[in-house]
């Protein structure tokens, strides 16, 4: 009997003509692998990396003791292998409630405010799936986060991204001028009629927190529009301001379509151990509690066990506080450190980060060529700008956030690309 002939199968039609771009994040790491970094000859024991957006203190030693005493208690080890429910376990829900009203006081957060996923980028994907239907436009700052516009692509078919320029481009600086803002930001909700906003603040990747007179107009203006707005606060926990911004207690029982996105990644340094939550209005948080149940079913039940013992503990004897503190200045510290070396070293144009883990360069010419050239005649690796919007065509981002307990190391780095650039690079 002869085998009938195959129709081989094939991946989804949006894989398949390449209109999905991938994401800038892995094409970063791709530039920084060893192995292309033997490639251009370069020892990989001796490159210093700018490319990484990751936190680099230690998480708090109580949390680690906590996960300690769930692999010490055998029975307790086998009842957290259950599913939690699917909008977190109620315990850790209640402490997330708890320290959010004691850090930054915002006004009538509850439990039914409150959902628990996987980490913020399946929630951020999963508030594609809630709140957008095929076609929908969706507002993004320019620059803003590489890794939104990928996301949205594998959200709602056609789904199409319009831009709010942020950045100044003949003064290098972050909406210094309120009204040019909201005139602009006025235009795009009478002209596209966007369905959903998103932004982080402070930023990724300029560090700069968006001003309280600009955040409440906007949340204000995109709300009589019929606009959600998703405020992504992964950085919120390295405000470097003085004074922390009003809008950080703002929250959806103030403003039914001002939706926070909050990551476990940053504050105690939890990259790997994935956690995040959301908090929303009430039916917005049903809806995604339905979106929850066919992608991630629940997050971690280890994760957000330890994670509702510590935070209950650190908050009654204070020390949640002293730790935020803590590495709130060491972050701080590396972000001043590094702005004296851009100064000393590039004497280029660029924004004093106000929180967060980055830095944007004006480097006065295509940021993709100049981080590869830096890169293969230095072994210093910065990011290039453009995958976070058109404004950074000519720029490059940086963290300091990796070498944040190694200081020398970042002016190590910046006196390399010096020598080279002096040497006619």
């Amino acid at each position: 009997m002869h085998p009938l002939p195959m129709n081989r199968p094939t991946v989804s039609a949006r894989l398949r003509d390449g209109k999905l771009a991938q994401s800038p994040i892995r094409q970063i790491m791709k530039l920084a692998d060893r192995q292309n970094i033997i490639g251009l000859g370069l020892d990989p024991d001796d490159v210093i990396s700018f490319a990484g957006g990751w936190v680099n203190h230690r998480a708090p030693e109580a949390l680690r003791a906590e996960y300690q005493r769930v692999a010490d208690d055998a029975d307790l080890f086998h009842e957290l292998g259950a599913y939690s429910p699917t909008r977190g376990l109620p315990e850790l829900r209640e402490a997330l409630v708890c320290v959010d009203q004691a850090l930054y006081g915002t006004d009538g957060l509850g439990d039914e405010h409150v959902l628990v996923g996987q980490s913020s980028t399946q929630l951020t994907h999963s508030l594609f799936m809630t709140l957008l239907d095929p076609g929908d436009r969706v507002l993004l700052f320019d620059p803003s986060y590489a890794n939104y516009g990928p996301q949205l692509g594998f959200g709602p078919e056609g789904v199409e991204i319009v831009r709010l320029p942020v950045i100044d481009a003949d003064t290098w600086s972050f909406m210094p001028d309120a009204d040019a803002v909201l005139r602009a930001f006025d235009e795009i909700l009478e002209r596209d009629r966007p369905r959903l906003m998103l932004f982080s603040s402070p930023d990724n990747p300029t560090s700069q927190v968006v001003p309280d007179e600009i955040f409440f107009q906007m949340v204000e203006r995109a709300g009589a529009a019929g606009c959600f707005v998703v405020v992504d606060f992964a950085y919120q926990a390295q405000c470097f301001l003085d004074e922390e911004p009003d809008h950080y207690s703002a929250g959806p029982a103030q403003f039914p379509n001002l939706i926070r996105l909050h990551s476990n990644s940053k504050w105690c340094r939890g990259l790997g151990r994935r956690l995040g939550w959301v908090e929303a209005a009430p039916e917005v948080i049903d809806a995604l509690e339905l979106v929850q149940q066919s992608t991630a079913l629940c997050g971690d039940t280890v994760h957000q066990y330890a994670l509702a013992k510590y935070l209950k503990a650190a908050l009654e004897d204070g020390s949640l506080q002293g730790y935020l503190d803590e590495a709130r200045q060491a972050y701080r510290r590396a972000g001043e450190h590094t702005s004296r070396c851009i100064e000393q070293y590039l004497g280029m144009r660029y924004m004093p980060p106000q929180g967060g883990l980055y830095c944007v360069v004006d480097v006065g010419r295509n940021g993709d060529q100049f981080v590869r050239e830096v890169l293969e005649n230095t072994g210093v690796i910065f990011v290039p700008g453009m995958g976070f919007g058109a404004s950074l065509e000519n720029a490059i981002r940086l963290s300091f956030g990796p070498l944040v307990r190694d200081l020398p190391k970042i002016e190590a780095g910046f006196q390399r690309v010096r020598d080279h650039l002096v040497r006619g690079g």
